[in-house]
């Protein structure tokens, strides 16, 4: 099983998305992905943030056709196990002189207490965070 990081979620989103990504979406590993709250809260802030027009309103129909048509799996949230996990991946990191953003703590934390591996782009981030790190960028 696997959990998308945003940057896979809205890789997807693009006129032509990396053949990579695009091929690992279609492939039937993408019937085994989840999504975290705090990706899907990335995802919102970010189209909160955009200014008003047609861009918003077409990217707002595509992550919402996202999350009720594309996504069969439900959406993973944060509770206490995540929590207890999340408090020994930040000082872990912190230790090795490479801290983490608290959405990526909370998403290896999700994963991490599901066994699931995580679909990124961005490996540093989630390196030494206890999670096995896929990353559709390089299968291509």
């Amino acid at each position: 099983m696997f959990v998308l990081d945003t940057n896979v979620i809205s890789e997807t989103f693009k006129p032509r998305p990396d053949p990579g990504v695009a091929v690992w979406m279609d492939s039937s590993l993408a019937n085994r992905s989840y999504v975290t709250a705090m990706t899907k809260a990335e995802l919102l802030v970010g189209l909160a943030n955009m200014p008003d027009g047609k861009r918003k309103a077409a990217l707002h129909s595509v992550i919402r056709a996202f999350f009720t048509t594309w996504l069969r799996t439900p959406v993973l949230a944060f509770g206490d196990r995540e929590a207890e996990i999340y408090a020994e991946i930040v000082p872990h990191r912190r230790s090795l002189g490479h801290p983490v953003s608290e959405f990526d703590a909370q998403i290896a934390a999700v994963a991490r207490s599901r066994g699931f591996a995580i679909v990124t782009r961005n490996i540093v981030d989630f390196a030494d965070c206890g999670v096995e790190i896929v990353n559709p960028w390089e299968t291509a």
